[in-house]
This record gives structure tokens, C-alpha cells and sequence, in this order.
């Protein structure tokens, strides 16, 4: 639980129709098992202590009294016991019978919620036995106990106060306005749904779109347990079709026809930050709510989560290709608005043979013949010097050709050792003077060329090279508009490769693939014996870790403790933990450091859910202090 994470569970006990007894048996084991496995909130489908297909034995006395006795039972069974419980019964309450969620914790029942929303409708004849739940909490006597009753409750941790839980059952998912509606905007971060939702074809694809939805519409994490094997076949077949969501993502989804627990682990922490961010989440409804409170005690949760090794990339191959094809739409489309704007037919790229330029090469030529321009148009400048090899300056060459573009050469050997003569450099001394003079010299080509063609330059740096600041500031730090400003490194990579599958020319395909396979470098050092001196990630770091680093200190405010933790579970294949803290500690000082050089970037198009634009997503002081992070990140080692 420590760092917000919570483990979830979703029970489907196969229980006996009218059998409270035996149905106590079921759910208490289903409980030992989910607590056994850590879970910390275990949520039951929706009158699971009778069975939902009672019918109009719902109408018999002896029903009620003993699933109510057997309730008792089950919190007893919670004594001790360090979980929040949901268990569905029928609870009659001043001459009326209602549907209700049971909420239990350590012996204690320590509220319930009853249904809102009552179907009567198709295959469903609630209104028959049950009553619409009152939504302002009554006081209710239940065998000697006085319990809260009502919707609007909400179950809050003291000890971990990112945790909320309110609870709505089945029908309510279903409807225009549901009752989590509220919940979310009087702070619930968890809402819990016991359900007893039938099978029909097509039926599942339906109830996951809501699960799926009503999480993302509400930020908030989303436990859905449902009937299954044990409820009456005599109408309706039910699969016990559990799933747990968190903000639009299906975490864990049961198979139908398997009564069994779902476990996952939401991320409480993640589902607050989100809300922080998302200034239009709305306000707290006129509604007036009871808070029963309850504690945890603070423990590691055991996580099982899956945490992307590449949280940009998906993982899917066809939501992969989709994705590619989409970023490559949207900065195509953003410099084709600033084409359109200022009317210019001409654009200047420096390209190196590298694969930033090569994408920001791509996109341009796309953009042109969205523009109906001639990609002569397109002026591809290779300005060799100390650190150029052959293979990337054949690489350059080769795809200019292929593309149909104006291709030319610009050494600028002599220029620098001009400008090195003129600030007493020596060109032995291979200092960040020495590499920062090339790029600097490299822009000031490009932006004159500019001037005599009347185009763009366009900018190639990515986003994780502006996270790291690597880039030479006023150098490759500078254009007129920078298409890859929003994509990071391990999705160039990508767009590249998707770009090579795709292009239906197979010259321009096995340029494209030497590209990716050439090592990324500014290749601003001599080369060695030919190869390539200057390899940017034994430098600065692998871009892989720099990404997952990038992604979730920005997307969730991440601090890191919680990071490392994260990030030894998705990286752990890869890097060790010691590789892992070194990046980690160097990712924040560099991040830090470089703000600067963010706070005057050119234009260029957000294309995720991150971006660093100082007008837009990341708006943060050049004099900010890494202190307090770096100091928690020195600890890290520490952890277990």
C-alpha cells in the first residue's frame, strides 16, 4: 500500500440459490484467499449471500433474517483482519426490501449502500421485490447495531488519504447518471460495482466499454464483480464477467464461465495526480455525504501490475502501426497549417544520416505533398566536419536521392577552424567547445541558407533530447519549427521503422534500415578507425530508461522512490538496479539543469500525453532546484 498502490480483488464465489449458509461458507473462503494473495479491498457480486435469482422468494421472511445472520458471520470472519470487504444481500428496512452492498472491515459492518437504479425491464424484474435506495444516509438498527444507510457514503483511509471508496451496484453502470458520478466528484478514487449482469451475445464487449468509460470519466479506479456458475439457469446464464479498471485502462478482466478472483493493483497515487492536472473535473455536487473512516495498516504491496518497459510505445503490433501512423499525421498536419500560414514553397533540413533528421526528413516530405509542392522544394543540407563518417554521410545522401529531394553539401571544416582561429580554440582539445562550435556552426548554415530560399528550417531535436538537454543551446536547439519536438526517442525509433514497412519502395526501405541501425551520435568527435566515436546513450544514458523516467515523472508526478520501484519491475530484464539508480539520478540532474534551454523552444506539435512546450504542458522556472529529488533518489539504494 505504501507509494499508493492497492491491491484489488473481485470475487465470484459459485454459490447455491436461497442458501445463505452455504453461500457464507463460499464467500468466506473466496475472502481467506483473497487475503491471502494481499488484497486489500474484495469486493462480492451483487446478492451473492442468496443468489440473485431468488425471485419471489425474495417475499419470505425467513430468507431475509438468514441472510442478514449470516452477514454477521462474514464480519466476524473479517476480525483481525486487514481488508475492506463488499458483500451483496437483501436488507429490509421500515416495511421495504432493498438491494443492498454490505461494506465490512475488521469485524465491523461499516455501512451499506443500496441500489439506485432498479430494472424493470426486458429480462430484469427488480421493481417487483426492491425498493429505489435512498441517497442521503439514514441511521439504520440492524439486529442491535445502528448502521449507515444510504448511497452517499464514502469509506475514507485516515492513514492513506488518497484512498475513497464508494460503491454502486450493477444497474447503475448502466444508466445516464449514475451514482459514481457523484462519488468521483466528492472524492472517491475507487469505486467498487457489485453486479449480477447476465450473458447475452455481445453483451461482455458492452459492460467493458462502461468499465472501461466510467473509469476514464471519472479518473478513478473501477472493481467490478459479478455473478457467475451457481446462480439459476432457468431464464439467464450468468459468467461472472469481473474486471478492474483504472482511468480508461483495463487492468485485469476475468475469463466468463470461470467463477475465480481478479486481482490487481490500483495506483491511488496516479488516479490524485491525474485529477490535479484536469483542472475541468468538475465540482463537488450539491450533495450532502457521510464519511466513515477507516485505517490500513501501512505495508509493501506485492506488485503484479504490468508496467510497459516502453511506456510510449504500445505493445500491441496493430495499435503500434495505428499509433505510428497517427504521429505521423498530426506533425505532418501541424507544419502544413504553418506552410499554409506564411505561405513559403521551401523548407531547409540538416540532415546527418541520423534518425531524428531522417524522421523530420519524412515528415516533411509528407507535409509537401499534402501541400501539392514539389519536394525539390525541400533543401537537405549535409554539412560534414570532424566528426561525420561515411556511413551516415552516405546515409544522408542516399535518402535525399530516394525521396526526391534537393540534396547539398556544405563541409564546414574550414569554417569552424575560421571561427576556432578567432576565439584562440585549439582544435586538439576536444572540449564541449570544440563539439558546441560545430552545431552552432551547423544552425547558422542552415538558418542563412533559409534566408536566400525563403523557407523554414526545420527543426529535427526529439523530446527526450530536450528533457536531457541534449542539445547545443542556439545550435540543434533552434529552428523555425520543430516537428519531432513532442515524439521521444524510443517512438522515433519506431516511426522510422513503421516508416520502412510501409513505404512501398524498397531503395528507400534499406536506407531507412541502416538508419535504424546506426548508432545515435551528434558525431561531433573525430571517428575512430572509421566507426563512430561519440555514442550518445554510453554518454548520457539509455534512452529507454530516460523514456520510462520522462513518461512517469511528468504523466504522474512520480517521485523516486516510487519510480525506482516501478521501474525495477518493468526494467528488471534489461538493467540492474544498480544501472537503473545510476540513470535515474542522472535523469534528474540533467532535467533539471536544462530547463533553460526549454524555455525557449521554438514551435513544434504536442503528438501524447506528455509534452515539455513552456506554452503549453511543462511550465516550470530554469531556476528550479533538483535538490529534493536527488536527495530521495540517494536513498533509493537503500530500498528493498
Amino acid at each position: 500500500m505504501r507509494q499508493g498502490f492497492i491491491k484489488v480483488a473481485a470475487v465470484t464465489p459459485k454459490i447455491k440459490v436461497a442458501n445463505p449458509l452455504y453461500n457464507r461458507e463460499v464467500i468466506c473462503e473466496g475472502l481467506e484467499k483473497a487475503m491471502a494473495r494481499g488484497a486489500k479491498i474484495i469486493v462480492f457480486p451483487e446478492l451473492c449471500l442468496t443468489g440473485y435469482t431468488c425471485g419471489d422468494l425474495y417475499l419470505q421472511q425467513l430468507l431475509i433474517q438468514e441472510s442478514g445472520n449470516q452477514l454477521f458471520q462474514i464480519a466476524e470472519a473479517t476480525k483481525g483482519k486487514d481488508a475492506l470487504v463488499m458483500v451483496g444481500l437483501p436488507v429490509e428496512r421500515e416495511g421495504k426490501l432493498y438491494n443492498v452492498a454490505a461494506v465490512l472491515q475488521n469485524g465491523e459492518i461499516l455501512g451499506m449502500v443500496p441500489k439506485t437504479n432498479i430494472p424493470s425491464y426486458a429480462e430484469f424484474y427488480e421493481g417487483r421485490h426492491f425498493a429505489q435506495g435512498n441517497e442521503e444516509v439514514a441511521e439504520y438498527s440492524f439486529a442491535g447495531r445502528t448502521i449507515p444507510f444510504g448511497t452517499n457514503l464514502l469509506f475514507v483511509c485516515d492513514n492513506i488519504p488518497e484512498l475513497r471508496v464508494a460503491c454502486e451496484l450493477c444497474e447503475d453502470l448502466w444508466v445516464a447518471n449514475p451514482p459514481s458520478t457523484n462519488h468521483a466528484l466528492m472524492g472517491a478514487t475507487v469505486i467498487a460495482n457489485l453486479s449480477a449482469s447476465n450473458e447475452t451475445i455481445g453483451k461482455d464487449e458492452y459492460r467493458e466499454l462502461l468499465v472501461r468509460s466510467g473509469s476514464a470519466r471519472l479518473i478513478c479506479g473501477y472493481i467490478y464483480a459479478s455473478a457467475g456458475e451457481g446462480e439459476s439457469t432457468q431464464d439467464l446464464v450468468f459468467g461472472g464477467h469481473n474486471l478492474i479498471a483504472e482511468n480508461g485502462t483495463i487492468l485485469a478482466q476475468a475469463k466468463k464461465f470461470h467463477n475465480e478472483i481478479l486481482y490487481a493493483d490500483l495506483d491511488v497515487q496516479r488516479i490524485v495526480a491525474d485529477r490535479k492536472k484536469m483542472g475541468t473535473f468538475g465540482k463537488e455536487p450539491q450533495k450532502i455525504y457521510k464519511k466513515v473512516h477507516f485505517t490500513f495498516e501501512l505495508a509493501e504491496t506485492n506488485l503484479e501490475r504490468y508496467f510497459s518497459p516502453m511506456p510510449f510505445v504500445p505493445s500491441d503490433e496493430r495499435k503500434k502501426r495505428q499509433r505510428c501512423e497517427e504521429i505521423l499525421a498530426i506533425q505532418s498536419y501541424g507544419l502544413k497549417k504553418r506552410y499554409e500560414h506564411i505561405g513559403a514553397k521551401t523548407a531547409v533540413i540538416g540532415i546527418s544520416g541520423g534518425l531524428d533528421s531522417t524522421l523530420a526528413l519524412l515528415v516533411t516530405v509528407r507535409t509537401f505533398d499534402l501541400l501539392g509542392i514539389d519536394r525539390k522544394g525541400i533543401y537537405a543540407i549535409t554539412m560534414p566536419c570532424f566528426g561525420t563518417t561515411d556511413r551516415t554521410y552516405e546515409n544522408a545522401c542516399k535518402l535525399s536521392q530516394v525521396l526526391g529531394v534537393t540534396l547539398r553539401e556544405v563541409d564546414i571544416r574550414e569554417a569552424v577552424r575560421v571561427h576556432f582561429h578567432d576565439i584562440g580554440q585549439e582544435e586538439s582539445r576536444h572540449d564541449v567547445t570544440y563539439e558546441n562550435g560545430q552545431a552552432r556552426e551547423r544552425t547558422q548554415v542552415l538558418m542563412d541558407i533559409a534566408n536566400m530560399v525563403n523557407g523554414l528550417v526545420i527543426g529535427t531535436g526529439d523530446m527526450s533530447e530536450l528533457a536531457l538537454g541534449w542539445a547545443t543551446y542556439n545550435g540543434d536547439h533552434m529552428s523555425m519549427y520543430g516537428v519531432n519536438a513532442g515524439v521521444p526517442k524510443t517512438l522515433v525509433r519506431h516511426l522510422v521503422k513503421y516508416y520502412a514497412d510501409t513505404c512501398d519502395n524498397a531503395e528507400l526501405q534499406t536506407v531507412l534500415e541502416d538508419v535504424l541501425d546506426t548508432p545515435v551520435s551528434p558525431e561531433l568527435l573525430p571517428p575512430k578507425e572509421g566507426e563512430i566515436a561519440q555514442k550518445t546513450e554510453e554518454l548520457v544514458g539509455p534512452y529507454e530508461l530516460h523514456d520510462f523516467f520522462l513518461y512517469y515523472v511528468l504523466r504522474f508526478g512520480y517521485a523516486p522512490a516510487k519510480l525506482f520501484r516501478v521501474a525495477k519491475c518493468a526494467l528488471k530484464e534489461s538493467y540492474s538496479e544498480e544501472e537503473i539508480l545510476k540513470w535515474m539520478k542522472n535523469f534528474y540532474k540533467r532535467f533539471f539543469q536544462n530547463q533553460f534551454k526549454r524555455s525557449c523552444l521554438p514551435d513544434g506539435p504536442k503528438v501524447g500525453s506528455i509534452a515539455l512546450s513552456p506554452r503549453g504542458d511543462w511550465r516550470m522556472p530554469s531556476d528550479a532546484c533538483a535538490g529534493l529529488w536527488l536527495e530521495e533518489a540517494e536513498h533509493c539504494g537503500n530500498l528493498p
